[in-house]
């Protein structure tokens, strides 16, 4: 279960860190920079039932964590949910 657990975690910064949707890594922020987010933000996505719930949840948190002016348009969250969705798939086939 731990194992499991992990992988999904590490998809769902994965996909983050390939979007960046509000541009920190590409400014240089450190390789973990999401990485508090990423612990608010999975235990939400667990619960999703569809790709836009996921993608309302990262903006939320985004919003929560940096603001509207920083968070941006909820469409820049659209490509890292479409990937967090595909790995909860995988996680809950596995279970």
């Amino acid at each position: 279960m731990k194992a499991r657990h992990q992988a999904l975690v590490a998809a769902v910064e994965q996909a983050i860190d390939d979007a960046d949707p509000i541009g920190l890594l590409d400014g240089g922020a450190p390789a973990d920079e999401y990485s508090p987010e990423i612990g608010t933000i999975v235990p939400r996505v667990v619960q999703a039932q569809n790709v836009d719930e996921i993608t309302a949840t990262l903006h939320e948190e985004f919003l929560r964590w940096f603001g509207d002016g920083t968070a941006g348009p909820r469409h820049a969250y659209e490509a890292p949910a479409g990937k967090a969705w595909t790995a909860l798939l995988e996680f809950r086939k596995s279970a």
